[in-house]
Order: C-alpha cells, then sequence, then structure tokens
C-alpha cells in the first residue's frame, strides 16, 4: 500500500524528467472545467479504502485491479459528460427549405396555348354491354326435301354454300326417303352448318306427293321435339339470296313475299306471291289461270312462320288442336294454299317481307333432270370427253 500512496503522491505530479519533460494530471487534459477535478478527489479516499479491504485477501488482487480501474473510468466518463448542454431543439433536426431556381418565363414570342389539328377527338361515351350485343337472333329452321338424282349433289351444295353465310343460329332439316344415304351425310358434314338428317318411311304413292310427305316428316320432327325458331321451306332446286334468309327473322307469326319463277314454256318469267302496302298484304300475283281458284297464291318457297303455331296452339288461338301438315289428297298446286289455311286465317294475320314486298330473293327454276343419268356416288368412272367444234 505504500506503493501505493507514493505514486498518487502530490510531489508526484510536479515531478521533473531528464529530457526535461513534465507530467501533467490527466485531469487537465480531459476535465472541462475545476470542479470536476474536485468532485474526483473527494470520491478516491472511499474507492482505496474499499480496495484496502479486499486487497488483504491476497488471491483477489488481480480482481481488485481490474475493478479498480473500471471504476476510475466510470467516474472520468460521469465527470466528462455531466455538464453537456442538454437544450435539444426540434429546429436542430429539420431540413433546410429547398425553393426552386427563380425562372423567368416571359418571352419575346407568343406562346401558343392550343393546337388545333381538325379532328373530332371527342371520345364516345361507353355503351352497354346489352346494346353492343343486341337482342338474341331468331334461329331459322330450313326445311329441304330431297332424293337421288342427277343434280343432286349440285344442289345441295349450292343451297348449304349460301345457308354457310347466314348468321346462326340456323339448323337445316334434310329429307331423304327409306334411307339416309351415305353422299348425302358427307355432303351435309362439308357444309359446315348444323344440320338433322331425318329419314321419311312413308312410301310415295305418286311422285307429286313425294315432298308432301318428307315435308310432313319435317314438321312431326320438329313439333315432336318443339323445336323453336322460324320454319321455312326450300327446295334445294331453288336459287336463294342471303338477304331473304336474314329477312325471315323479322317475322312474328307468318310472313310472305313474291318469287320469281319460270313459265311452263320457258320463255318468260312470271311473278307469284303477296302484293304489299308496307308490310300488309292486299293482294296476289297470279298468271296460271287453273290456279285462279286458290285462295293464297303463294309458291311453295314464298312463305315462313314461327314453329311454335305447330306445338303450342293455344298461344295462337288456334280453335282446334289437329297436328298442322300438306295434304296429299288435293290437286298439285293446292298443297300451298290448303296448309296456309291451317295456319293463317287471313291476310291480317300475315306479314309482306320486305315491306312494300317489292324485292324478289330468290327464284323458282324448273329443271328437267329426269333424263340425266345418275352416277353412283356422284362419281364419274371416266373423265368427260370435250369436243370442240370449229367452224
Amino acid at each position: 500500500m505504500a506503493s501505493i500512496r507514493r505514486t498518487l503522491s502530490p510531489a508526484y505530479h510536479h515531478r521533473s524528467y531528464q529530457n526535461g519533460a513534465g507530467f501533467s494530471s490527466p485531469s487537465h487534459k480531459f476535465l472541462p472545467n475545476g470542479n470536476s477535478k474536485h468532485s474526483s478527489s473527494r470520491h478516491l479516499p472511499l474507492l482505496f479504502t474499499a480496495l484496502n479491504l479486499v486487497y488483504r485477501k491476497g488471491w483477489r488482487r488481480s480482481l481488485c485491479w481490474c475493478l479498480f480501474f473500471f471504476l476510475i473510468g466510470f467516474v472520468f466518463g460521469i465527470t466528462l459528460f455531466g455538464n453537456m448542454d442538454t437544450d435539444i431543439r426540434a429546429e436542430d433536426f429539420a431540413f433546410p427549405e429547398l425553393k426552386p431556381p427563380h425562372v423567368d418565363l416571359r418571352l419575346d414570342d407568343q406562346i401558343v396555348t392550343s393546337v388545333s389539328l381538325g379532328i373530332h377527338t371527342r371520345l364516345q361515351e361507353p355503351k352497354e354491354v346489352d346494346d353492343l350485343i343486341g337482342p338474341p337472333l331468331k334461329q331459322l329452321i330450313v326445311v329441304t326435301p330431297t332424293y337421288n338424282r342427277g343434280f343432286q349433289a349440285y344442289f345441295l351444295n349450292r343451297l348449304g354454300q349460301v345457308l354457310r353465310l347466314v348468321k346462326p343460329p340456323l339448323v337445316w332439316i334434310v329429307v331423304e326417303e327409306k334411307v339416309a344415304s351415305f353422299e348425302t351425310a358427307e355432303i351435309l358434314r362439308r357444309t359446315g352448318v348444323m344440320y338433322r338428317h331425318v329419314v321419311c318411311t312413308r312410301s310415295p304413292s305418286e311422285p307429286k306427293d313425294r315432298g308432301v310427305h318428307q315435308r310432313n316428316a319435317a314438321l312431326e320432327h320438329i313439333e315432336r321435339h318443339k323445336v323453336d325458331g322460324i320454319v321455312f321451306f326450300a327446295d334445294d332446286d331453288n336459287v336463294y339470296t342471303v338477304e331473304l334468309f336474314e329477312s325471315l327473322r323479322t317475322i312474328r307469326r307468318f310472313g310472305t313475299w313474291p318469287v320469281a319463277m319460270l313459265a311452263p314454256s320457258k320463255n318468260k318469267a312470271i311473278l307469284e306471291g303477296p302484293v304489299c302496302n308496307g308490310s300488309q298484304v292486299i293482294g296476289w300475283h297470279t298468271n296460271e289461270k287453273s290456279k285462279r281458284l286458290r285462295r293464297f297464291h303463294v309458291d311453295m318457297s314464298g312463305f315462313a312462320f314461327n314453329s311454335s303455331i305447330l306445338w303450342d296452339p293455344k298461344r295462337w288461338g288456334r280453335p282446334y288442336s289437329n297436328p298442322i301438315r300438306q295434304l296429299d289428297t288435293v290437286k298439285e298446286g293446292f298443297q300451298e294454299t290448303t296448309f296456309i289455311e291451317q295456319v293463317a286465317e287471313d291476310e291480317s294475320q300475315m306479314e309482306g317481307i320486305l315491306p312494300g314486298c317489292s324485292r324478289i330473293m330468290n327464284w323458282h327454276i324448273h329443271l328437267d333432270t329426269s333424263n340425266l343419268i345418275y352416277p353412283k356416288g356422284w362419281l364419274l368412272e371416266k373423265n368427260l370427253e370435250i369436243t370442240l367444234a370449229i367452224k
């Protein structure tokens, strides 16, 4: 303990060394003022007393020195930062105000405020989805009786290509007699039109009754399955426009229009169908004396009707519920008028298509194909030979 006291004696602090340098107390360098020096000297005797008690133990000498220097460092640390200015203002941490440099916008030239390109750029208001799509289109039910003959493939392909251009929904009901042929089915598949291949099992007693039975088979199919749409009898040997099929969707109950056809003499064209005032039927075109006794002068491909008349008679106020069919007991040429009499009572229940009935949209051309040889599978075994006559 004598060595410790000798080290901390006052004479030791002002002791001179041989090189002329003197030792100064650390308190003079690190303490900011004189008050700190006196406060530290007051605590030192207490520390020495505590250390003397512990130092006598002998084996704890190293621990005492560590504690001693730790306490000295702790006291100096408190003394150094005890008198710091703690008055911290919020302005000391505020960011400096940044102002953009002043720019003089005054120019000698005139400033252009707007540019007009002469184009109307106002955007149209978005329309409702229902307005863009529109109401759903009525389904068209096209009934076509066909049979084996020389121009059958040509007729079916021609009609199928026209139906392919018509907007859906459309169903093509093709009726054959006795059996559904493979050749007809292949043509129907290639057209890309939704179709139903129906077979008429009833054998006609006369050739004129063939089409009557086939149309009745299609009507029975529509009635049994309650196919909803507009029914149109389209014979395969007639010529039709796409406009005609699109116009059929405007029919509510029964619609009719004029049809152009060749006279039996093949030297002139005649017109058969309604005379209209707007969409109101007021008369009929007729040219053949033998048909003037008919009630309605309409060709088989000159009218169409709502299919619900077949399977929902109460909706249309029909007084009887007998099935609507074409009759094979009447003379040739009277099948149309007797059938229409079952669908519509008079002209007041008919609609003229188009307004005024002034457009010819289909033609009935009678082609005699009875003398043509019908090749098997509609394929010729040999190529056709072309002979050129040179005059």
